[in-house]
């Protein structure tokens, strides 16, 4: 049974918030992971990361906030 992971960044900067969301997957390899963050290249740069640990990220922008989630590619 998969549970959905919340994981909220916001407030820090580079590189703080994808070592956290890979710390974040590293712990529950494969589980679904729901990202928050008030950065435009935080946003960015955990895309790259999720692509490069072969997860699909899906980015919904609300005003100045990210919310990205992350799920294993099939």
């Amino acid at each position: 049974m998969s549970t959905l992971t919340k994981l909220d960044v916001r407030g820090l900067s580079c590189p703080e918030p994808v070592i956290r969301v890979k710390k974040a997957i590293e712990a529950n390899p494969g589980e679904p992971l729901t990202v928050l963050c008030d950065s435009f290249v935080a946003a960015e740069n955990i895309r790259r990361l999720s692509g490069s640990l072969g997860y699909k990220c899906e980015t919904v922008e609300n005003d100045d906030e990210f919310v990205l989630t992350l799920t294993k590619k099939v």
